[in-house]
């Protein structure tokens, strides 16, 4: 019989309250990010980027994919989707987190929401997406400029095609809604980030196999879109999820059954829309 040559080690009162001490800190540590992550979430989460650029590169010109591939290299549009949200990690770039959204208030038609597009100055996901194409059409970009472009123009097309980011200042987007997804507490801009998608368990190759497939009415529509057109869509999606919540209501199956379609015409359409963009810079 084999003895075991290892001695335990003996704990201190010292060693003890160290390790007290570090797990409260874990603890603490924890708990701060928790509180601080609803408020910054990632719009559809790392899945609907991925689900939307997956579905735009088959809608792509022979024209587009190549000039795509002239910047990427070998990364698809799946995955520099979410470059976007990785780098908030570095904060040399705090200056993209206005970027990601454009604040609408409720009770605008169409052209109030156009008015305000134009009216409004400050960094939004509208206004800086032409900015990334023109970097793009821009012959004297360097290489390095145009990847930047690529990644940030692929992210923030998802982005605006996500409802809640076309939403109220007041509620920081919804995530100021508080409720529960199946029992867990959550709030309304997560759910619709991430909780609905990642329900649906599918990857996101998946998913944007299951539901790539736009009638010719669709297509007819979304491919003379411009991007106002598609900004006022996520709104108009946008004010049919805050009809239908309220504050603290538990969510769960009848939920997901009465807007997963909302959900996936939402990220079939940044799809297009990204390929639509793409498709013009490279024509």
């Amino acid at each position: 019989m084999m003895v075991s040559s290892v001695k335990k080690k003996k704990y201190t009162s010292m060693d003890m309250k160290k390790s007290l001490a570090f797990n409260g800190y874990k603890i603490v540590l924890v708990l701060a990010v928790a509180l601080y992550f609803p408020l910054n979430v990632s719009a559809w989460g790392m899945l609907g980027h991925r689900i939307v650029g997956q579905i735009a590169e088959s809608h792509l010109s022979n024209k587009a994919a190549k000039g795509v591939k002239s910047v990427l290299g070998n990364e698809s549009l799946a995955m520099a989707s979410n470059w976007g949200d990785f780098i908030k990690s570095d904060p040399a770039f705090d200056y993209l987190y206005n970027w990601h959204f454009v604040n609408l208030p409720a009770g605008l038609d169409k052209q109030g929401v156009f008015n305000l597009l134009d009216t409004e100055k400050g960094a939004n996901v509208y206004n800086k997406i032409p900015e990334m194409v023109a970097v793009l059409k821009n012959k004297q970009s360097a290489a390095d400029e145009k990847r930047l472009a690529m990644r940030l123009l692929i992210h923030l097309v998802g982005d605006l095609n996500q409802p809640m980011h076309t939403a109220r200042k007041e509620d920081l987007g919804g995530n100021k809604v508080y409720l529960t997804w199946f029992g867990e507490k959550s709030n309304l801009h997560r759910v619709w980030d991430e909780s609905l998608i990642e329900y649906q368990q599918l990857s996101y190759t998946e998913y944007a196999s299951a539901i790539n497939y736009p009638s010719a009415d669709q297509l007819n529509v979304w491919r003379n879109n411009s991007l106002k057109d598609f900004v006022y869509g996520s709104y108009e999606a946008c004010n049919k999820i805050y009809a239908n919540i309220k504050p603290d209501e538990r969510l769960s199956y009848k939920y997901n059954f009465e807007f997963v379609g909302l959900l996936n015409e939402q990220l079939l359409k940044g799809g297009i829309c990204l390929a639509n963009i793409l498709n013009d810079i490279y024509k």
